[in-house]
Formats: structure tokens, sequence, C-alpha cells
């Protein structure tokens, strides 16, 4: 989930040629951006990253806040087969 700065929001004509960029940034890393979507409430954008480790997320994310247009808010989730094998994982 992204917040635009006030360098970002004063940008906002560029957002989908940054938004672009972002994802070869992210291809380069070994990340996939699957989808952006500009959103209306307490996010200006929610971006849907793919990679092969939490690390590779965490630099491609890094590079992104370090454009200086956006601030982010990450979120690890879990697919249905890691969610199986995290609750197998539990007594009971």
């Amino acid at each position: 989930m992204l917040n635009w700065t006030d360098q970002g929001i004063r940008g906002y004509k560029d957002t989908a040629k940054r938004a672009e960029a972002f994802a070869a940034a992210t291809q380069e890393l070994g990340a996939n951006l699957l989808n952006i979507y500009w959103t209306v409430g307490p996010y200006d954008l929610v971006a849907v990253v793919e990679a092969p480790d939490d690390e590779a997320a965490a630099a491609a994310f890094l590079q992104l806040g370090g454009a200086g247009n956006v601030r982010s808010t990450t979120l690890r989730a879990f697919d249905r087969e890691e969610m199986g094998r995290i609750i197998a994982k539990t007594a009971g």
C-alpha cells in the first residue's frame, strides 16, 4: 500500500510512467509487479508484487521509496497452500 509524498503528488501526471519504471525495476531484482491500482481512501495506490523471497520484495520497495515519490506500507500475504502448511504446524 502506497501513499504519495509531497513530491509524488506534485508529479501526479507522471504516475503511470513511474509505475512502468517500478515494474522494470522489480524485474531486475527477480520480482514481478503483478498489478498496481490507484485508489481513493487512506492509501493512494496498491501495488501487488510477487517476489522469490522477502529480501527481493524489500529491495524493490526500498528502491521505490528511495525515488521519493511514495512511502510504502508492506503486507506479507500467504496463499492457500502456505496457510495449509502453517495450520499443519499448529497443535490441535
